[in-house]
C-alpha cells in the first residue's frame, strides 16, 4: 500500500517542526521526516529563543499559532526583554532556555498535533514529474508520497564540520550529511552556493570560577513570549559574564593561520553579526576585549554555552585562549568549537509564499534559503507550512505583506535581494517599526490566521477577548476629559491653553502615568495591566503611529499593481541589460517588489509602472 500524505515536511528543526504543525492546523494530512525521532526540536546552536528583531519574529510565530513561544515559554530559564532604555518598537524579548526541557516541550506539541505523522529516516531523494515534486526516497521507508513538500535541511546540505586543519562530512556534531539530497537539489538545476556557521566550546560548569564573574540577571518579572500565557513558572536563574583579553587575543593572532577560515580552507560567508573570536580579533584589532555571556544550558546542566567566543581554531589553542579569560583559568572543555559549511539555494528562486519557481509544491524554508538563526528559519517554517497545505486546495497564497510583520520583511528581502552571506532579521530592516512592534504582534496577525484557518479555538476566544478589552479600555481613556486648571488641582501641570483634555491625550504627557489617571478618574482601575501597556504605547506615538499608517497606506498603493506573470521586460525599451536580467530573474509579484530588488532604479521603476498602466488601460478598452 502506497504512503500518501498530502503534504511532506523533511527536516525537524525549528523550520520543519513549526511546517508541519502549520500545515496539520489546516487541515492537511502531514508526515514530518526526521533523521532521529529524539533529535526533534533541537536547539544545535546557542540555548537562547529571541533577541532584537528575533523577539518581534517569535511573536509574530505566535500570534499564527506556531509553537515556538509555548516551548521557550516552556522551558525559559532566564527572560529579558532587550533595550528597555529605548522605544517599545524596538525592546526584544529573549529568553535562555533549558535546552533538553526546550526540545521536550517541541515533541510534546507535535506529539499531540492532529493530522500530524512523525517518520524516522533519512530522505535520499526527491520523486518530481513534470516539473512537480510527489513524493521522496527514503533510506529506510521507499518511497512516501505526498501532493506538496517543504523541504528544511538546515546544515545537512553536503554539511562540512571544520576544526583546525580536520574536517569531516556531518549536518551537526553527531548527524551525518545530506550528500544525496544535495545532489538532487544541485541536479534540478537550482543556483547552489556555500554559507558557514559556528559554535563556541562547551565548558564544564564546575571547573568555572563564577566568584570572579558579573552575574546577570534576568527581569524581575518575566514575561512569556506567546500571548496566550500569563505567567513564567519555570524556575529563573543567572548568566555571567566575562571578556576576552590582550593574552586571549594574542593567542588567537599568533594562531590565525590554523583556523580554516584564515588559511584558505573555507572561502563561504559566514554570519556578519555573528562573528567568530578569529574575525572579532582579526577584523577589530584596536578592541583590547570582546565580552563573553557564560549562559547555563540547562536548570540541571553541568554544560555552560560560552557565548561570543564561535570558533574553528585547533582544540589545543581552543584550550589555551579560554583558560587566558577570567574565570575560566581552569576551564574543562567538554566541547570544541567548530565552524561547519553547507549548501544553500539562492532565495531568488523562491516565490514569496517559499514555493520555489522551477519545480511546483515544492516549498524551501530555514537555512536552505540563506538565512541564520532559529527565529528566521521558524518564521519561514510556518509560512511554508501553511502555503504547503492550502496550496491542496483553491484558496490563493499565505503572504505577510512587509507592512504587516518581520516575517513579511524577512521573506521580501530574501526572494527580491537574495543573500550571500546568512541573513539575519533586525529590527533597522523594516520601514515601519513603529507599528512593528513585539506587543502588538497578535493584533496584527492573528486576523489574518483566523482566515486562513490556522488558529485554535483557544487562541481565538483569548485574542477576541482581549480585542474587546482593548476596545473597552480605549473608550475608557477617550471618555473623560479636564481642563488644564483642574488637572493643576491634581498636581499635575501641563499648558495653561483651557483646552480640555482627554485621559488618552494626557498620556502623552511625559509627567503624566496611568496611576495619575487612575487618581483622577477611578473607573480607569478596571482596565488591565497589559491594556494599559497597549494604551500608553498608542498615547506616546499617537502622531508618528498615524503618520507611519499614512505611509502604509501610500506603499500599499504602490505595492498593490501587480506585475503580469509573463511580463516580458525586454519589451520596456528604456530598461538596461543587467536590470532586464533581474527582473526576469525574480519575477516580481509587484511593483513594490520589483522596487526592492538590489540594483532596480527609481528610473526603471517609473518606466514599468508607466509600461504596466499602458498595458492594463490597453486591454480595458
Amino acid at each position: 500500500m502506497k504512503k500518501k500524505y498530502d503534504v511532506i515536511v523533511v527536516g525537524g528543526g525549528h523550520a520543519g517542526v513549526e511546517a508541519a504543525c502549520a500545515s496539520a492546523r489546516i487541515g492537511a494530512k502531514t508526515a514530518l521526516i526526521s533523521h532521529k525521532k529524539d533529535k526533534i526540536g533541537e536547539m544545535s546552536c546557542n540555548p537562547a529563543i529571541g533577541g532584537l528583531g528575533k523577539g518581534h519574529l517569535v511573536r509574530e510565530i505566535d500570534a499564527l499559532d506556531g509553537i515556538m513561544g509555548l516551548a521557550i515559554d516552556d522551558s525559559g530559564i532566564q527572560f529579558r526583554m532587550l533595550n528597555m532604555s529605548r522605544g517599545p518598537a524596538v525592546r526584544g524579548p529573549r529568553a535562555q532556555a533549558d535546552r533538553n526541557l526546550y526540545k521536550n516541550s517541541i515533541q510534546k506539541i507535535i506529539k499531540n498535533q492532529k493530522n500530524l505523522k512523525i517518520i524516522e529516516g533519512s530522505v535520499e531523494d526527491l520523486l518530481i514529474r513534470d516539473n512537480r515534486v510527489y513524493g521522496v526516497l527514503t533510506e529506510n521507508t521507499g518511497e512516501i508520497f505526498s501532493e506538496s513538500m517543504v523541504l528544511t535541511t538546515g546544515t545537512f546540505l553536503r554539511g562540512l564540520i571544520r576544526i583546525g586543519t580536520k574536517n569531516y562530512p556531518a549536518g551537526r556534531l553527531g548527524d551525518k550529511s545530506s550528500v544525496n539530497l544535495a545532489k538532487t537539489i544541485e541536479s534540478i538545476g537550482f543556483s547552489i552556493g556555500r554559507l558557514k556557521t559556528g559554535t563556541p566550546p562547551r565548558i564544564l560548569k564546575k571547573s568555572i570560577n563564577f566568584n570572579e564573574l558579573q552575574k546577570q540577571l534576568g527581569d524581575k518579572i518575566p514575561k512569556p513570549f506567546s500571548f496566550i500565557n500569563k505567567n513564567i513558572h519555570i524556575k529563573q536563574i543567572p548568566c555571567y559574564i566575562t571578556y576576552t583579553n590582550k593574552i586571549s587575543h594574542k593567542i588567537v593572532s599568533d594562531n590565525i593561520h590554523l583556523s580554516p577560515m584564515y588559511s584558505g580552507q573555507i572561502e563561504s560567508m559566514g554570519a556578519r553579526y555573528c562573528p567568530s573570536i578569529e574575525d572579532k580579533i582579526k577584523k577589530f584589532a584596536s578592541k583590547t576585549q570582546h565580552q563573553i555571556f557564560l549562559e547555563p544550558e540547562g536548570l540541571n546542566s553541568e554544560i555552560i554555552y560560552p557565548n561570543g567566543i564561535s570558533t574553528s581554531l585547533p582544540e589545543d589553542v581552543q584550550a589555551s585562549f579560554v583558560h587566558s579569560i577570567k574565570g575560566l583559568e581552569n576551564a574543562h572543555i567538554l566541547k570544541p568549537g567548530y565552524a561547519i559549511e553547507y549548501d544553500y539555494v539562492n532565495p531568488l528562486e523562491i516565490k514569496h509564499s517559499l514555493e520555489t519557481k522551477k519545480i511546483k509544491n515544492l516549498f524551501f524554508a530555514g537555512q536552505i534559503n540563506g538565512t541564520t538563526g532559529y527565529e528566521e528559519a521558524a518564521a519561514q517554517g510556518l509560512v511554508a507550512g501553511i502555503n504547503a497545505a492550502i496550496k491542496l486546495t483553491s484558496r490563493s497564497s499565505f503572504i505577510v505583506d512587509r507592512s504587516e510583520g518581520y516575517i513579511g520583511v524577512l521573506i521580501d528581502d530574501l526572494v527580491t535581494k537574495g543573500t550571500k552571506e546568512p541573513y539575519r532579521m533586525f529590527t533597522s530592516r523594516s520601514e515601519y517599526r513603529l507599528t512593528l512592534r513585539a506587543d502588538n504582534a497578535d493584533q496584527r496577525l492573528t486576523p489574518l490566521g483566523m482566515q486562513i484557518g490556522c488558529i485554535s479555538t483557544k487562541r481565538k476566544m483569548i485574542f477576541k477577548n482581549k480585542l474587546k478589552q482593548l476596545q473597552e479600555g480605549f473608550s475608557l481613556v477617550k471618555k473623560y476629559s479636564i481642563s488644564p486648571n483642574k488637572l493643576e488641582k491634581n498636581g499635575i501641570m501641563i499648558n495653561h491653553d483651557g483646552k480640555k483634555r482627554s485621559a488618552f491625550d494626557l498620556l502623552s504627557f511625559e509627567n503624566v502615568s496611568f496611576n495619575d489617571v487612575n487618581n483622577i478618574w477611578p473607573e480607569t482601575k478596571i482596565i488591565k495591566d497589559d491594556i494599559r501597556e497597549q494604551i500608553e504605547i498608542e498615547t506616546q506615538y499617537a502622531g508618528y503611529l498615524d503618520r507611519q499608517r499614512e505611509d502604509i497606506i501610500d506603499f500599499k498603493r504602490e505595492e498593490e499593481l501587480t506585475l503580469p506573470k509573463n511580463l516580458d521586460y525586454k519589451t520596456i525599451g528604456s530598461l538596461s541589460n543587467e536590470i532586464v536580467e533581474k527582473l526576469t530573474l525574480v519575477r516580481p509579484p509587484t511593483l513594490g517588489a520589483a522596487s526592492r530588488i538590489s540594483g532596480v532604479t527609481p528610473a526603471a521603476i517609473i518606466a514599468l509602472l508607466r509600461y504596466v498602466k499602458k498595458q492594463k488601460n490597453y486591454r480595458a478598452a
